[in-house]
């Protein structure tokens, strides 16, 4: 796993962006902005981009819903190996053991082109997974927020604010020992929690591109 996780890392870019062409991915580069000039995408310090969407299970599920509470969102799909390996290592149950009981919601979206609820509930299934998993087949909100990569992290306040996005840690390899990898959400929520502002609000995130249509 982690041989291929650096192989897919390493993947030239020419090739990568091929493939993301032919895949029908329309993630636009890093810092481009709107024809007005404003940034693109969910800005830290910005309010989250609304959304409603059904979860594995078919109920709606709308960011508004957790109006007062601490949201952290990462980009889904079942079949990326860099998700597959953080459910192997429980990161994300790891997430909901520590800080559920302290107002935070945690949410998967699937926004991959052929994703669908009946695969997303096989995995959770599996794996355990309690919180929603939800579908955006269409690509609408990671649009909204231009999610790049699975898993890419956002984290919004009590104030519906994104306060951290990139990144769930600096070992995007799996190879680091424990002592030296840094969780950037854990850290972010702790310091969120302290009534501290986040000290590291964005990174680059990595993992498989995300194909939206």
């Amino acid at each position: 796993m982690r041989a291929f996780r650096k192989t897919f890392k390493t993947f030239p870019l020419a090739v990568a962006a091929a493939l993301l062409i032919a895949a029908g991915a329309s993630v636009r580069a890093e810092g481009e902005k709107k024809a007005d000039g404003s940034p693109d995408g969910a800005q830290v310090g910005q309010s989250a981009p609304d959304f409603a969407l059904k979860d594995q299970n078919g109920k709606e599920v709308k960011l508004a819903d957790f109006k007062g509470k601490i949201v952290v969102i990462h980009w889904f799909n079942p079949d990326c190996p860099f998700v597959q390996d953080h459910y192997k290592q429980k990161t994300f149950a790891k997430l909901g053991e520590k800080y559920a009981d302290k107002g935070v919601v945690q949410l998967a979206i699937d926004s991959t082109e052929d994703g669908t609820a009946a695969a997303d509930k096989k995995f959770a299934d599996a794996e355990g997974v309690k919180y929603p998993i939800l579908v955006d087949a269409g690509g609408k909100v990671a649009k909204a927020f231009q999610a790049r990569t699975t898993p890419h992290m956002f984290v919004i306040d009590k104030d519906g604010k994104v306060v951290y996005k990139g990144a769930i840690d600096n070992d995007p390899d799996s190879e680091k020992p424990e002592k030296d990898r840094v969780n950037y959400v854990a850290k972010a929520l702790d310091e969120i929690l302290a009534g501290k502002p986040v000290s590291t609000p964005e990174t680059k995130s990595y993992g498989c591109g995300v194909h939206y249509k």
